[in-house]
């Protein structure tokens, strides 16, 4: 593991942010609309909250790439 050139933390943030973006892709979903018309497809929570929730998920993964951890032995050699 120590081979990688990113840490053990970033990859947990990272899986976070996969959750995250999950979780944004389940409030997009909804009871399909069929033959009729639904006017839930316009609701808030599809077409306000969803992609907000998912966009946050994206800036959360590009944060946990590029997140560096800072050990104390780093901050002793400073």
């Amino acid at each position: 593991m120590k081979d990688l050139r990113i840490g053990k933390i970033n990859l947990w943030l990272i899986l976070v942010g996969f959750v995250v973006i999950i979780i944004g892709f389940l409030l997009m979903m909804g009871a399909p609309s069929g033959v009729e018309f639904n006017p839930d497809i316009f609701s808030t929570r599809r077409i306000v909250v969803a992609p907000m929730v998912l966009l946050a998920g994206f800036v959360f993964i590009i944060f946990a790439i590029l997140y560096k951890h800072k050990n104390k032995k780093e901050e002793n050699t400073k």
